[in-house]
């Protein structure tokens, strides 16, 4: 079949499941009496359509859930989707302003679902950022649906509806009533453009690439002709002491700033962001970076004179625009005075201040080390690293640096950069971690605004309780629970509100909106009701309604004749939640560690009692391809909606679940996928064959046929424990690489023939363990049997007694044979006329099985010495040396009637005849024989 075909034949394959799935809502979860599990995965920002890297966490979220239904769990597994914040107000109003790079950007995007005719019409609907989230919303449902997702979506709302809105309201007053939302003047990341603050999910790259604020000590350098202070921001301050020079960029823009009562001069750049810093800063003057050029300015400490000097290198749009220079520790500092020796014959002596084994001067030897010649050389940035490194686990301040001296850099913490403050040498700048921009292109800076809300989580009984939960708490990988832990430790203050943007009014004052990851912690707890609550008055939802159903705060009978809601409507609602919570597995992905995860944790700490916090977290990397991130900008993006079209859903849902661990990034290769689809085409086609085919009944069984068997429902077994442990690659493997290898083998032991009827005998059960993986094919496959859905049968049992240890041992020792025969007549390029083997079993060798079993439970290090005494001779301790050498495990084994049973086998595999401890043996090969290796003479 060519691939064209086959594309066209699974996709009408999978459709037809995904509609017959739908039409039979066997996805909607409902109160049973049996154990539930609740199942979440991060609900998608409607922005724009999702590409095969988001698809990842979502395909893993499913194969779980529908392993959980194979285990006898009422599975719920709902969706919805996130609206909230700036992104998609942002991108209506670049939209309605006609900015092209946007426009073409949603023109294509739209034109992944709708035909060209429709493009420009719904583009220019975008406008109204509402019409954004509702198309995307929807097409992204469709996406999912298109996946084979398993979703309950009667559940589904968006974070922009009123009763949603309602539910953040009252968990904003949970929170106030606990303490924690304050109001006061606090740095925030901020979009100038946008006049507000921003958050991950407003940032472009902002949930992968994360944006933190840094706090930056400002040194002040007397101008030595002015009243002017130099500003250089730094984030080692007790590198002060080996200054020798500043550095400006000639071609940058200065201004001078009064700040306080003092004048300031740092970049233009700087100058803004001081602006929305300090309510004090005022710009007074211009200047170029050329006149500060050879000018002199004092150091903050002795009151030296130091040199101005011009550098490339220095950015005016990072920190102030002023750098100080140490070029006795900062190899850019090295480099840019050896570029200016060697232009200009300026010599500048080093000042080493830090004593470190194995250097002198740190820089300069670095630098030698990795033949670096100028201030140009980007590995100047891997220098600095190292020598950072190096200095802060081994360095000590020496004696240059007065009462600092003898103190270790790595416990110098904040010493220097406070008595530099009470000598008013030292102030304070915020600085992003990395450039950015809004998602809509706004530049982001650090704003310090008075009356900002925000979270604190700083107080000690909200920590506690957090490392509490996350004790309680199953993490997989399980390395992020010990990062889930250092998270909560230094978590502190959180700006959770807004002036612009989509989303929930801040109960406290109604100007400000709550921001998008603060209304994003427990949405879980909406997908219990949200089906329920559409069919109850928005009013109802106030602040007593949702204590009584999720705290149990209440009295029914009261809240209903209070609220005039139909109490039986009220338990209902009730009677869910109770069901439902708490969240038994949140699946999402390691960069939302240190927002979304750890504010999911702590507001259910806090909120709920605990016997609704939730029980576990599971994580997967991200994916890549071709070895690069995908970005729109790489031309690398593959549109989720084309995964159908391109490969085959069933195909994409493997390589998600086998190509990599949890813990590994996927890297999406299409040379990957082809060779991928081959095998998976060759298992369908050996599923296919054995539709119409008669199992075998046991009493026709021979021993391969059994070895199968026993192999088959091993491989069962462990994939089983390696789905409940979440390595689902592992279960991946062995279920189609593994046991398809297992298979072929059979082929070539038996025929095709038999191989289609063994198989038959195991194919159902191994259809529904494989159908969390590719559901489709497996739905299509199981209804060539059965009129049921084989996404909601059970785990087929353990057949324990087709397990046979032995009969899978004997053919591994027949594999080893034939391994070791084919070796030998490729070393020896032997055509052979007769193959003679000698078992360990013939009278003369036989002492060989009885110390092989007398030392099975002997130690190592005893078993030449208890072999002596069971035989002594010199024979015995070569044979023991190379018993251990061979790692060899004793078992009892029967090798010369398997050889006998095998003679046939034996004779077709190799084409000649087969000697079975003939007393032939012309080069005394008996002697070599060990138990379970026969010794082997070619003729």
């Amino acid at each position: 079949m060519n691939s064209a075909v086959q594309y066209s034949k699974f996709k009408e394959l999978e459709e037809k499941w995904q509609r017959r799935w739908e039409e039979s809502k066997i996805f909607d979860a409902e109160i049973e009496g049996k154990e539930k599990f609740f199942l979440t995965v991060p609900y998608p920002y409607t922005s724009g359509p999702l590409h095969i890297g988001h698809g990842r966490t979502y395909t893993l979220g499913d194969i779980i859930a529908r392993f959980k239904r194979l285990q006898g769990y009422t599975v719920l597994f709902p969706m919805a989707f996130h609206v909230t914040g700036t992104p998609i107000l942002a991108i209506a109003d670049s939209i309605a302003k006609g900015e092209e790079e946007v426009v073409e950007r949603y023109k294509d995007y739209v034109s992944i679902y709708e035909d060209a005719a429709r493009v420009e019409e719904i583009v220019t609907s975008f406008s109204n950022a509402e019409n954004v989230a509702d198309f995307f919303a929807e097409r992204i449902s469709d996406d999912f649906k298109r996946m084979g997702y398993s979703i309950d979506w009667r559940r589904k709302f968006n974070t922009t509806e009123p009763m949603y809105n309602r539910f953040i309201e009252w968990q904003f007053k949970k929170l106030y009533d606990k303490g924690v939302i304050k109001k006061g003047r606090y740095p925030i990341t901020y979009s100038i453009e946008d006049d507000s603050a921003v958050g991950e999910d407003d940032i472009e790259g902002g949930d992968t690439d994360k944006v933190a604020i840094i706090e930056h000590t400002t040194l002040k350098f007397r101008l030595c002709d002015d009243d002017a202070y130099l500003i250089a921001a730094t984030l080692r301050p007790e590198t002060i002491f080996g200054v020798t020079n500043l550095w400006v960029n000639p071609d940058a823009g200065y201004v001078k700033v009064k700040a306080g009562n003092e004048l300031w001069i740092v970049s233009r750049e700087a100058a803004e962001k001081l602006g929305y810093q300090r309510e004090d800063a005022e710009v007074l003057e211009e200047i170029e970076g050329e006149d500060l050029v050879g000018k002199d300015a004092e150091e903050p400490v002795a009151g030296r004179e130091i040199p101005i000097f011009p550098a490339s290198f220095v950015d005016e749009d990072v920190g102030t625009g002023v750098v100080y220079s140490v070029p006795a520790h900062a190899p850019y500092d090295y480099m840019g005075l050896e570029d200016l020796r060697r232009r200009e014959g300026i010599e500048i002596e080093p000042i080493k201040i830090i004593e470190i084994e194995g250097y002198d001067l740190p820089a300069k030897e670095i630098c030698e080390r990795m033949v670096i010649e100028s201030q140009e050389d980007e590995r100047l940035e891997e220098a600095t690293q190292i020598v950072y490194k190096d200095e802060f686990y081994r360095g000590v301040m020496n004696d240059q640096c007065g009462n600092f001296a003898g103190i270790k850099i790595a416990a110098i913490k904040d010493e220097v950069k406070v008595w530099l403050k009470e000598k008013n040498a030292a102030d304070v700048f915020y600085e992003t971690s990395r450039k950015a921009v809004t998602r809509g292109g706004g530049k982001v800076i650090v704003a310090v605004l008075q009356d900002q809300w925000f979270i604190d989580y700083t107080p000690q009984w909200w920590k506690d309780v957090g490392h509490k939960l996350v004790d309680q708490m199953t993490f997989y990988p399980e390395k992020y629970k010990g990062y889930m832990h250092d998270i909560i430790d230094w978590l502190a203050f959180r700006p959770c509100a807004r002036k612009r943007g989509l989303g929930t009014r801040f109960p406290f004052e109604k100007e400000w909106i709550i921001e998008s990851l603060s209304d994003s912690t427990i949405y879980m707890a909406m997908y219990t009701i949200a089906h329920l609550l559409r069919h109850v008055p928005v009013d109802v939802l106030n602040e007593q309604f949702f204590d009584y159903v999720f705290l149990g705060t209440g009295s029914a009978e009261e809240l209903a004749e209070e609220l005039h809601i139909d109490l039986d409507v009220l338990n209902r609602i009730k009677d869910e939640f109770e069901y439902w919570y708490p969240n038994d597995l949140r699946h999402t992905a390691p960069p939302h560690l240190s927002n979304h995860l750890v504010f999911f944790l702590m507001h259910h700490a806090a909120i709920f009692p605990e016997s609704k916090w939730p029980k576990a977290i599971t994580l997967n990397e991200l994916m890549i391809r071709e070895g690069r991130k995908m970005s729109k900008s790489k031309g690398n993006v593959i549109p989720l909606a084309n995964v159908s079209e391109l490969y085959g859903v069933d195909l994409y849902r493997l390589y998600c679940a086998i190509n990599a661990d949890f813990a590994t990034v996927v890297n999406w290769r299409e040379q990957d996928t082809e060779a991928l689809r081959r095998r998976f085409n060759a298992l369908i086609t050996v599923f296919e064959e054995s539709t119409g085919a008669d199992a075998l009944h046991e009493d026709e069984f021979t021993h391969t046929d059994r070895w199968l068997l026993s192999r088959f429902y091993r491989r069962l077994r462990e994939s089983i424990e390696w789905f409940e442990g979440f390595r689902i690659r592992e279960a991946g493997i062995n279920l189609v690489f593994n046991l398809m290898n297992d298979i072929r083998y059979y082929e070539k032991r038996e025929s095709v023939e038999r191989r289609r009827r063994i198989v038959r005998n195991i194919l159902e059960d191994l259809l529904i363990v494989l159908s969390p993986i590719v559901p489709h094919i497996c739905e299509e496959l199981w209804h060539t049997f059965h009129d049921t859905f084989i996404s909601i049968q059970t785990l087929p049992a353990i057949k324990e007694a087709l397990i046979d240890e032995p009969v899978e041992r004997e053919e591994d020792y027949l594999v080893s044979l034939v391994n070791d025969v084919q070796e030998i007549l490729k070393v020896a390029r032997l055509t052979p006329r007769k193959i003679y083997l000698y078992t360990a079993g013939i009278e003369t060798e036989q002492w060989k099985w009885e110390i092989f079993k007398a030392l099975k439970d002997v130690p190592d290090k005893d078993k030449i010495k208890a072999a002596l005494r069971i035989r002594k001779d010199t024979s015995t301790v070569d044979f023991v040396k190379l018993v251990l050498k061979s790692n060899r495990v004793y078992f009892e084994l029967n090798e010369e009637r398997i050889l006998e049973r095998e003679r046939g086998y034996l004779t077709k595999e190799f084409g000649c005849e087969i000697g079975i401890n003939e007393e032939y043996d012309p080069r005394g090969k008996k002697r070599f024989a060990l138990p379970l290796k026969p010794a082997i003479y070619v003729e």
